[in-house]
């Protein structure tokens, strides 16, 4: 039987940099607070911008902490969550123009730009997803509950 510093010890390093990636996701979540925030067509502002933001960050904190206690169940979460981010970002390409961002942003936006940006993060996030599911071994503790 393996005990937990031994276990620790042979954390993959991909599974390491998937920690810090999702910290860092943590932190940028966190780092929008009081920001418009586009989700699924619409921008968001204010009160209801606020909440979507809390309730981001929340989801990347658990995601975070999942990934470094290798819970099983962040791997399917963290796909999902994943996936969600993708279709969000293409239903918001399609859905918001740029007059609306250049409103808000209160400067002009190169739509080229905007269009080619949100597809490399889009695909980013799916080759990071591709990498995930590959890899549901390194999520070998099968606990409910992260504490």
């Amino acid at each position: 039987m393996i005990d937990a510093e031994e276990h620790e010890i042979r954390r993959p390093f991909g599974l390491t940099l998937l920690t810090g990636l999702y910290l860092f996701f943590f932190i940028l979540s966190l780092s929008t607070y009081g920001n418009p925030f586009p989700f699924m067509g619409k921008i968001y502002t204010e009160t209801p911008a606020k909440v979507l933001v809390f309730f981001d960050s929340l989801i990347c904190v658990y995601l975070f902490l999942g990934i470094y206690k290798r819970q099983l169940i962040t791997w399917y979460l963290v796909i999902a969550y994943n996936l969600l981010e993708i279709v969000n970002t293409v239903v918001n390409l399609n859905r918001i123009t740029p007059k609306e961002i250049e409103k808000i942003a209160g400067t002009q936006v190169d739509q080229h730009a905007l269009f080619v940006n949100n597809i490399a993060a889009a695909l980013a996030i799916l080759l990071l997803t591709q990498f995930i599911y590959r890899h549901k071994d390194y999520f070998c503790n099968r606990q409910k509950y992260l504490f």
